[in-house]
C-alpha cells in the first residue's frame, strides 16, 4: 500500500469523529440506503422460478427482505430505494402492502428501483454496482451524506447506525461489514485482509484458496455484502468504473479491488453491530440453498431460537393479512388436532392432524389422520387426509393428494420432486400438476 497522509481525501471526510446518539442520528438521516434485491438464487431451485429471493417466504410469517428493511429502519435510516429485476411483481406487491407507512412529508420513503434500461436501451441492471449507478440521478436529488449499499437476501438483525458511526471515527471512503467464517465456506465470500487497525490491505472475491486470518488457520473474514460509502466518493468510484473496459460492474469484483490500495477502507465486525444475539457467534444466515433454507426455518422451532422475532426493541415489519386465529380441532383417541415445537401462523386449520417441529405459513389446512414433521409448509398450502410430510418444504398453493407419502423414501422423491444432497424434498405446485391453481 503507497505512503498516504491520514486522510487523503478530506472533500469525503467531513463528519466529526463522535460517537454519541445524536451524532449517530445526524449519520443516519443523512444516509441513504439502497438495497439490492434483483437477484434470483437460483441454488434455491424451483423456489425462485417465479419469484425473486428476497421475497422468498421465512419464518412462518415473514419475506427475507423484511429484515434487511427492519434494520434499515430500525436504525433510523428511513431514505429506502430498492433495486429490483428478477421475477420482482411478488417483492413489488409485499413492499406495497407491507411497508408503506414511511411518512414522505419527513423525507421517509421506500422507493422501488426497477431497472430501467435508463444507461443503454439493451441492458439491464449489469452488476451490482451497476444498480447503483443506473440510479446515480436519483441518488444525487437527496444530497446524502452517505450511501449505505445492502445485499437483500440474508437474515440477520443489525444496527447500521454503529457501522456508520465507525465509519466516521475511521474517516473511511468506504467500509465494508464483516463476519468470520469457516475456511471451507469462505469461497463463497469476498474474503479480506486487515491490519491492526482494521484497514482493508487485501481482498479477494470468491477465492478458490482463501487466506485465513491471522492466528486462526480454519477461518476467513468474509464479507456481508453491507457497504457504507461517502456520497460523493461513491459517485466518482461509480462513474470511473463505468468507464472502465471490461470492467463486470460488480463491487466485489471491480470496485472493492481497485480502490482497496488506493483509498481508506476499513471492515467493521458484525459483532461490534448485531442486535440481540452473542457477540461471539452473531446470527447471520445465507439461505441461498434449500439445506440451508431448511435449516435456518428449523431453527426457529427451537426453544430458545438464535434469531430472536419476539424482540419489541428491534422488531421485524412485514405485511400481515388479516386472518382469523389457527384454529386446533378433534380430541378423540384416534384423531386430535396439535401443533409441538411448531410454528403456526393466522388462517391455518390443523384439524385432526399432528404437527411437530415445523414451520405453517397463513392458510394452511391439515386434514384429519395426516402427519407433518420437520417441515416448511409456506401459505395456502392443503394437505389431504392420511397424508404423512416428513424433512420437506413445500411451496405456495400445494393440494398434497389424499394418502400422498413425501420425506420417507428418498428415490421415490426424485422421481417426483427436487430432493437436496442432505435429503430435504422441495415439493412445488408444478411438481403435482397443478400448476393452473397457482396464484403467482
Amino acid at each position: 500500500m503507497p505512503n498516504s497522509p491520514p486522510c487523503p481525501h478530506q472533500e469525503y471526510c467531513e463528519m466529526r469523529d463522535q460517537s454519541d446518539w445524536r451524532f449517530i442520528s445526524h449519520l443516519t438521516r443523512n444516509t441513504f440506503a439502497i438495497i439490492l434485491a434483483g437477484g434470483r438464487g437460483s441454488r434455491l431451485r424451483q423456489l425462485t422460478d417465479f419469484r425473486t429471493k428476497p421475497a422468498v417466504p421465512f419464518a412462518g410469517k415473514f419475506r427475507i427482505l423484511d429484515f434487511t428493511l427492519s434494520n434499515c429502519v430500525n436504525s433510523g435510516i428511513r431514505k429506502i430505494g430498492v433495486a429490483t429485476q428478477y421475477k420482482a411483481h411478488s417483492l413489488i406487491r409485499h413492499i406495497q402492502r407491507g411497508w408503506s407507512f414511511l411518512d414522505g412529508r419527513f423525507d421517509e420513503f421506500i422507493q422501488l428501483l426497477p431497472a430501467q434500461q435508463q444507461i443503454d436501451e439493451t441492458q439491464w441492471y449489469q452488476g451490482t454496482a451497476d444498480a447503483v449507478f443506473q440510479n446515480m440521478h436519483f441518488l444525487r436529488r437527496y444530497n446524502p451524506d452517505h450511501v449505505l449499499i445492502v445485499a437483500g437476501d440474508h437474515i440477520y438483525k443489525m444496527d447500521y447506525g454503529r457501522m456508520l458511526a465507525f465509519h466516521a471515527k475511521h474517516h473511511a471512503d468506504m467500509t465494508v461489514a464483516c463476519i468470520d467464517v469457516p475456511i471451507a465456506d469462505a469461497r463463497e465470500f469476498g474474503v479480506m485482509g486487515v491490519d491492526d487497525d482494521q484497514r482493508v490491505v487485501d481482498f479477494l472475491e470468491k477465492p478458490q484458496n482463501p487466506p485465513p486470518m491471522p492466528g486462526q488457520p480454519d477461518r476467513a473474514l468474509a464479507s456481508m455484502g453491507v457497504y457504507v460509502f461517502n456520497a460523493k466518493f461513491l459517485f466518482d468510484q461509480l462513474e470511473r468504473d463505468a468507464l472502465t473496459a471490461g470492467s463486470s460492474r460488480d463491487f466485489g469484483k471491480d470496485i472493492i479491488p481497485h480502490i482497496v490500495p488506493r483509498y481508506r477502507v476499513f471492515a467493521h465486525r458484525f459483532a461490534d453491530s448485531c442486535v440481540g444475539s452473542d457477540q461471539h457467534q452473531p446470527y447471520w444466515r445465507d439461505v441461498g440453498t434449500i439445506d440451508a433454507y431448511w435449516e435456518a426455518n428449523m431453527e426457529m422451532t427451537k426453544v430458545t431460537p438464535e434469531l430472536n422475532i419476539y424482540d419489541k426493541e428491534w422488531p421485524i415489519w412485514t405485511y400481515q393479512e388479516q386472518l382469523p386465529p389457527a384454529k386446533f380441532v378433534f380430541d378423540d383417541a384416534d384423531r386430535r388436532g396439535s401443533a409441538v415445537d411448531s410454528l403456526v401462523s393466522g388462517g391455518c386449520i390443523i384439524s385432526g392432524a399432528e404437527v411437530k417441529r415445523s414451520l405453517l405459513f397463513s392458510n394452511v389446512q391439515v386434514h384429519s389422520w395426516s402427519s407433518v414433521e420437520d417441515s416448511v409448509i409456506l401459505p395456502s398450502v392443503d394437505v389431504g387426509r392420511r397424508a404423512v410430510l416428513k424433512r420437506c418444504v413445500i411451496d405456495k398453493h400445494c393440494r398434497i393428494p389424499e394418502g400422498m407419502v413425501i420425506g420417507v423414501d428418498p428415490e421415490a422423491d426424485r422421481q417426483r420432486f427436487q430432493v437436496s444432497p442432505k435429503g430435504i424434498t422441495l415439493v412445488t405446485a408444478e411438481m403435482l400438476g397443478q400448476g393452473a391453481a397457482r396464484g403467482h
